[in-house]
């Protein structure tokens, strides 16, 4: 194999995307192997359950992180976005009142991290650390240990419903705003635009983009997709707690990375981050239907989140040692 057959197979072959995508069939044949249940086609919907909604916020927090931020708050935001939901309903407001305060509730959380950030020269994750305390705590003081799930009847459609066959709302939302997502990131000059703002804000400074616009849009957007994320997970559960997604922040940042989303921003696909989505999904499914104990799968998710951003550091430093003592 010439040297340059050999570059073109390693680009096509060897991509980040194409090692997820091996993953993923190599998930199916060990659980179907494993459980004769795997391979239902209903068993399989509601798998999608276990990954849906924390994939929905993935989406735009990979552009985030692509832009160079990132936002630790994202599970505060939905527990906040949710107390409001329910507090709302329990005034007897009907079910589009309800779903308007969550996601405005969202938005609202991610436009103050975005002022943070962009006004007030916060790092992000500083910022989104102290934001993620206190919209947290906030629905703790609102709610205490009180359980809200006064919901109007139709509100339940949203996250516990199905589209058609057993495909649900929930998993038909994540794919048609992939969808989105991908063309505007791929597709558009706006998410060239983000490519190079994450590569280098100063020259896109000189350039003429306006980083600081496209940065506190970014936040809005993964503040109104974990209000929207609030509203399939309540309605899915039917009830409203302050510590509902505890802990989300790092299983949806884990899909980001393992998506191949630089923390150093620039670099990333979407498709990285949906495979990543159906990866984590899969394996979540799979190590329940084996009896394996959440604390187990909390285990795995961090150490597999180390491993991701630790191995290509490691990599392209012994790449640049070699290059350098050649």
């Amino acid at each position: 194999m010439t040297p340059g057959v050999a570059g073109i197979f390693a680009r096509r072959w060897l991509r980040w995307e194409t090692m997820l995508a091996a993953v993923l069939v190599a998930e199916f044949v060990l659980f179907a192997s494993i459980s004769p249940y795997f391979l239902d086609v209903y068993t399989l919907s509601d798998a999608t359950f276990n990954f849906t909604e924390r994939a929905i916020v993935a989406l735009p927090l990979a552009m985030l992180i692509i832009a160079g931020e990132i936002d630790i708050s994202v599970a505060a935001i939905i527990a906040l976005s949710s107390v409001s939901m329910g507090l709302t309903a329990s005034t007897g407001a009907g079910t589009g009142t309800v779903v308007c305060v969550g996601l405005g509730t969202g938005l609202a959380a991610g436009m103050i991290n975005g002022a943070l950030v962009t006004i007030g020269r916060v790092p992000s994750i500083v910022a989104t650390i102290g934001t993620m305390t206190l919209f947290r705590g906030a629905a703790y003081a609102v709610l205490g240990d009180r359980v809200l799930k006064d919901y109007p009847p139709g509100f339940a459609e949203f996250g516990q419903g199905y589209l058609v066959g057993p495909v649900s709302n929930e998993l038909a939302l994540f794919v048609s705003f992939a969808l989105l997502f991908g063309v505007f990131l791929h597709y558009t000059r706006w998410g060239q635009a983000i490519f190079a703002v994450g590569a280098n804000p100063v020259a896109s400074r000189f350039a003429g983009l306006a980083v600081n616009r496209y940065r506190f849009a970014l936040f809005a957007a993964t503040g109104l997709f974990s209000g929207l994320a609030a509203v399939l997970l309540t309605s899915r559960l039917g009830s409203t707690r302050p510590s509902i997604a505890q802990g989300w922040e790092l299983e949806i940042i884990s899909m980001v990375i393992l998506g191949g989303v630089s923390v150093w921003g620039g670099k990333g696909s979407i498709l990285g981050v949906v495979l990543a989505a159906l990866v984590f999904g899969l394996i979540t499914f799979g190590l329940g239907l084996m009896n394996v104990p959440g604390i187990v799968m909390s285990i795995f998710t961090g150490s597999l989140l180390i491993l991701v951003v630790a191995v290509p550091a490691l990599l392209g430093r012994l790449r640049l040692s070699r290059e350098a003592n050649s």
